[in-house]
């Protein structure tokens, strides 16, 4: 039946669209004010690991292979002895998860949702993606006889259009899915629930239980594997950082597998100044995931998401979160290629510039795991991104990669130690989040009991230092 609504009918349908979609009553979860019971609510998904690790089997997921890369590891301890630190050098591994059906990760993301969808009578999954995670959808759907629908903004008003979107649209028709094209702008969400309400469909939102729950058998063989390959459970993860499910559902799969020692690192693309709804923006920046207009608004409002509580909460595993520049990632993609003899696609190459640089400070006999890499393409290749930077106006150069500046400079290293991060401070994030979620808030006592763990919880504070700065905050507001 074809439903019909104004954009404010449907906006206001939201909710019941959500939980027929997707099958979860999340007010269920709510404890107090501000708090839900996160962990129930990913438990009464009925998943187990094992159990998703076999559902995952089934449609050829996961068992990717830890990948060790002797000569990037080779220059970066050659960087570090330049740069006064003749011990340092760390061990640096990638798991390629571009032997992954669709070519990512973002298969272990879809394929509990496909599974789920099948198995309570869902005639087709539907995801609003721009990126890998629609591939992954359509080609899950595929391996269960789904139907599949692909949302994406993909232009610009002037129909410019991204060629990795261009890409990615390419990928999900190929896997049988409906793509529809929208340009940047609010009417995403809208058409998404226009299409949810009048398919019936499963909603693979990236921000499910299922979704999250997936990438946790990613975690988990990272940290048996390398403890096979090395004798010990690495030193560091790095993920890149762009809604926050990566990086809690690798962490997740990291502590269940018993390696709670090891650091879980986020990396994201500095974008910062671009705005990611802007039209004028929209194609002024070279990577559409994995960059700061998506990790710092998630990071700091995870519940902004498509569904009424987020199962990605990176606050509560980040031990560590690091940018780098477009240049940089466009560095390391071709000296991957060059000299490891691996094409691989730019989003978990942001990991790997940042991996580079953070294994300079760490010794030789310690390991970093890159936890994913994805497929390339045509219009995910570097020279595409490049050619429309150049068609839009920015400039393309060699330099110190210190000079770039997102939607007008692109500056490509020239020498491989120019490659850095830069920190960003987790606790004005943690201040940030705390602003975000006592915003209907007047007074401290109007705050529950069974909100102060669950603060605890997503900020890794004490009790009493998420006191202290709500406390401030409340005074400020007033």
């Amino acid at each position: 039946m074809k439903a019909a609504g104004s954009y404010s009918e449907i906006m206001a349908r939201k909710a019941e669209i959500m939980k027929s979609s997707v099958g979860i009553d999340y007010s269920s979860y709510a404890c107090g004010r501000l708090s839900f019971d996160y962990e129930k609510m990913l438990d009464d998904s009925g998943y187990s690991l094992d159990a998703i690790a076999a559902i995952q089997a089934d449609t050829a997921v996961g068992r990717t292979p830890l990948v060790e890369l002797k000569n990037i590891t080779s220059i970066a301890g050659l960087c570090a002895s330049r740069k006064g630190k003749p011990g340092n050098g760390a061990r640096i591994f990638i798991k390629d998860e571009a032997a992954n059906p669709s070519g990512s990760f973002k298969d272990r993301r879809a394929s509990l949702s496909a599974y789920e969808a099948k198995q309570k009578g869902y005639p087709g999954i539907a995801a609003a993606s721009s990126g890998n995670y629609g591939a992954a959808v359509a080609s899950q759907a595929a391996k269960y006889g789904l139907g599949a629908i692909v949302v994406q903004e993909s232009f610009d008003s002037r129909g410019i259009e991204q060629p990795e979107i261009a890409e990615k649209t390419r990928a999900c028709e190929a896997y049988g899915a409906e793509v529809l094209r929208l340009s940047v702008g609010p009417e995403l969400f809208y058409q998404y629930l226009l299409t949810l309400l009048e398919t019936g469909y499963f909603n693979a939102s990236l921000y499910t239980p299922y979704s999250i729950l997936g990438i946790e058998t990613l975690g988990w063989e990272i940290a048996n594997e390398a403890k096979v390959r090395t004798g010990r459970f690495p030193a560091a993860v790095i993920a890149t950082h762009a809604g926050g499910g990566n990086v809690t559902g690798t962490a997740r799969g990291l502590i269940k597998a018993g390696a709670s020692d090891t650091k879980m690192i986020g990396a994201s693309v500095d974008l910062s100044g671009l705005h990611m709804a802007s039209d004028h923006d929209f194609n002024r920046k070279s990577f559409t995931t994995g960059h700061t207009g998506f990790s710092i608004p998630f990071t700091t409002w995870p519940d902004r998401s498509d569904v009424p509580r987020s199962a990605a909460r990176p606050l509560r595993y980040l031990d560590r979160f690091v940018t780098v520049t477009q240049g940089e990632v466009f560095y390391i993609t071709q000296a991957l290629a060059e000299i490891e003899g691996l094409e691989r696609g730019p989003a978990g190459n942001t990991s790997l510039a940042a991996a580079f640089a953070l294994a300079q400070d760490m010794s030789r006999d310690e390991v970093i795991i890159v936890q994913e890499t994805e497929y390339t393409g045509a219009g995910k290749h570097p020279m595409a991104q490049l050619n429309l930077a150049k068609k839009m106006g920015i400039e393309v150069r060699r330099g110190n990669p210190e000079e770039n500046k997102p939607g007008s400079t692109i500056v490509i290293p020239e020498r491989p130690e120019q490659i850095a991060v830069k920190d960003i401070d987790l606790g004005r994030l943690k201040t940030s989040y705390l602003k975000n979620i006592v915003s209907s808030i007047d007074r401290i006592e109007d705050i529950e009991a069974a909100d102060w763990d669950f603060l605890a919880m997503e900020t890794r504070l004490s009790e009493e230092e998420v006191c202290s700065r709500l406390t401030k905050i409340i005074e400020e507001q007033s």
